[in-house]
């Protein structure tokens, strides 16, 4: 049963939710305040946090780093419809996925596995080496395991499947909406900010925030490529 960890201050929205993630079949625990969440965060080891962008004391956005500074499980940041200013922060600062209020139980549901099915990213081809060496890259698909100039390099669940999908295909070019289907999931007419923020984040991980990325390379109007040096 998937543990989730709900940080929302509004105590009528965080029952609300609780009550119809339990109903869906989730384990659910509840904090009413950033600092609350941060401290049930190691105790209660949970799945994926769904996070509430606008806390009172220390903001969403500041929980979503501290989280990042210390482990890599799942975030879904939660924010008023239109914050646009908000969701391009809180994607860049780690969150995986948003949902905008009023929260939808079902859709929230849907989010929930869907990043949890993405712990999981090894693809099925058995035929494919287990570890791929693209220069200074290498990448464990089997152990899922990335190291970067022999130093291991610890990825978010989207970030890491994000990689495995381009590095599957050295050279092939992606649309943002193909990288949506293939990372998120998202198979509608998604929001394509999801994948600049992770390509954002990921380049930055490995160390190629520089106008002149050596892995992951922007194609102008289109989307992104991955270049095997």
């Amino acid at each position: 049963m998937p543990r989730v960890l709900i940080v929302e201050d509004d105590p009528d929205v965080r029952k609300a939710v609780q009550l119809a993630l339990r109903h869906q079949g989730h384990d659910v625990f509840a904090a009413g305040s950033g600092e609350e969440g941060l401290a049930q965060l190691r105790p209660l080891r949970p799945d994926v946090v769904v996070l509430d962008l606008m806390l009172p004391g220390m903001s969403g956005l500041d929980v979503c780093r501290r989280i990042r500074d210390r482990d890599q499980v799942p975030i879904i940041m939660v924010t008023a419809k239109g914050d646009d200013v908000d969701v391009v922060v809180g994607l860049e600062s780690g969150a995986d996925d948003y949902v905008v209020k009023p929260v939808q139980a079902r859709v929230l549901d849907a989010r929930i596995r869907a990043v949890l099915r993405r712990q999981d990213p090894v693809a099925s081809d058995t035929a494919r080496p287990r570890t791929e060496s693209h220069g200074e890259l290498v990448i464990d698909r089997a152990g899922l395991v990335v190291t970067h100039r022999g130093e291991a390099v610890a990825l978010a669940p989207s970030e890491l499947r994000l990689l495995l999908t381009l590095s599957a295909s050295p050279g092939q070019v992606f649309s943002r909406q193909q990288l949506l289907e293939a990372v998120w999931e998202h198979s509608y007419h998604g929001d394509i900010r999801l994948v600049d923020a992770c390509v954002k984040r990921l380049r930055g991980k490995l160390g190629e925030l520089g106008g002149d990325p050596r892995y992951i390379l922007t194609v102008r109007g289109f989307g992104y490529r991955f270049r095997s040096p």
